[in-house]
């Protein structure tokens, strides 16, 4: 049985600084799932972008991770992980508050902008705080104790993607169609088609603003409370911290799978819209599926995987369980690949339970015994997250490879580019599986 079966997971002189820090863990999960349906939305309200163009929202959104981590790292190496924090929270609430001149100007540029910001603060809260979690308790216990803080950010997106359905989607004009399937924006006069467009740009500004009221009521409580300090200062230098990290194998593998495993968890939970879309172009008006409900559904499942996945941790090495996990994502990815209609719908929303437990799994395989130079290193893991960035632009060119549809293009004959446009996520996934299995045999 595992040694850490034993160790608490948190001390109780430590659990309310836990429980404060954890909470960020569902604060940045409402932003990146609030987000994700918005390639879907920008493309339906400005339907002069392509499918690449669209998932510019991803790439704006994932490269502030990579743009702002090591800044992050070395502030709070500086300063403290208490002011990391505060700062990050204010470049959260600034980018959410650039919406509404965003919306207003009705400038696509201007909401990649404020989307950009958003991430560099999440960038200063991720820097932040999945180090911070591993210092609070137990090193034997610091993968278990990340992956309990991580089981919160999918609470986080489930809300992000409450309100992206309920608040956003469905309240869209510009795709409303008539009693014959047709779109109805199509036939309107140039007038009517600027207000509808000037109505669904504020109504994709609103929740962003509101999120950001909610984020400087957050910082108002983290002002005044206590974070622990992990350490009165730093021992190493800067140069010494670099190369200890370029030295460990584990390190560089780990910031590798981290970027795929990142890639092919945007490009799942933003590409079923499309996918969805697609088997929709299939069927009645009245039988046509609502994605919003299996993105959501996914996310539950994700979530369910995470808590299974923590537990299991108890008596079983993570490093297996992230194998093992690898190979159940690669299975269903071919399902989502080859079988059709609702049945590879079904394969794709399964990906969500082999996904749960990757990003905290590797960051704790990735960042296990080290001291000193964990701020540093957790900066290269934030900043593998650029992977949310690079890989949506590669899917959305797969989908443009016949014109402006999903299925184009018939690969093999029979296989629709959009469900094609998954052999990328495999591919993550089957690199994640490997990290699992080097890192078991380490």
């Amino acid at each position: 049985m595992n040694q850490s079966t034993s160790i608490a997971v948190v001390k109780k002189d430590l659990l309310f600084p836990f429980i404060i820090i954890t909470s960020l863990f569902a604060l940045w999960g409402v932003a990146n799932d609030l987000t994700n349906p918005m390639v879907s939305a920008f493309k339906k309200v400005m339907p002069e972008l392509s499918n690449t163009q669209a998932s510019l929202v991803q790439f704006a959104f994932y490269f502030g991770y990579f743009f702002m981590a090591l800044p992050a790292a070395l502030f709070i190496r500086k300063y403290s992980y208490k002011s990391g924090i505060i700062l990050g929270l204010c470049l959260y609430a600034t980018g959410a508050f650039l919406f509404y001149p965003a919306a207003a100007y009705q400038d696509y540029n201007f909401f990649l902008i404020s989307l950009w910001v958003i991430t560099c603060g999440l960038a200063f809260l991720e820097t932040t705080s999945n180090p911070l979690i591993l210092a609070l308790g137990d090193s034997e216990t610091a993968t278990r104790r990340l992956n309990l803080a991580q089981s919160f950010n999918p609470v986080g997106s489930l809300m992000g993607m409450v309100v992206a359905q309920q608040f956003v989607i469905s309240a869209l004009r510009s795709d409303d169609k008539d009693a014959s399937g047709a779109l109805i924006y199509d036939t309107l006069s140039d007038t009517a088609k600027a207000s509808i467009r000037e109505n669904d740009l504020g109504v994709i500004s609103v929740p962003y603003i509101i999120l950001g009221l909610v984020v400087l009521s957050i910082m108002a409580i983290i002002l005044f409370t206590k974070i622990p300090k992990t350490a009165d200062h730093d021992k190493m230098s800067i140069s010494e911290s670099f190369k200890k990290l370029f030295a460990n194998k584990t390190y560089i593998q780990g910031v590798i799978a981290q970027a795929f495993y990142v890639g092919a968890q945007i490009m799942c939970w933003t590409f079923i819209f499309q996918y969805v879309d697609n088997i929709n172009e299939g069927l009645p008006q009245e039988q046509q599926l609502t994605a919003s409900w299996y993105n959501i559904s996914a996310m539950i499942i994700f979530l369910s995987g995470r808590w299974i996945g923590t537990a299991l941790m108890r008596t079983i090495n993570p490093s297996k369980i992230l194998m093992l996990f690898g190979i159940g994502g690669v299975c269903c990815c071919a399902g989502a690949i080859l079988l059709p209609g609702t049945i590879g719908l079904y394969s794709l929303i399964g990906i969500s339970l082999f996904m749960s437990i990757m990003f905290p799994t590797i960051y704790g395989i990735a960042l296990k015994g080290m001291g000193d130079e964990a701020k540093i290193g957790s900066a290269g893991l934030v900043m593998a997250i650029v992977g949310g960035a690079l890989m949506p632009v590669l899917q959305g060119s797969v989908l443009d490879w016949g014109g402006p549809g999903f299925s184009d293009v018939k690969v093999l004959g029979f296989i629709p580019e959009v469900n094609f446009s998954f052999i990328l996520p495999l591919i993550c996934l089957a690199v994640v599986a490997n990290y699992g299995r080097m890192t078991l045999k380490k």
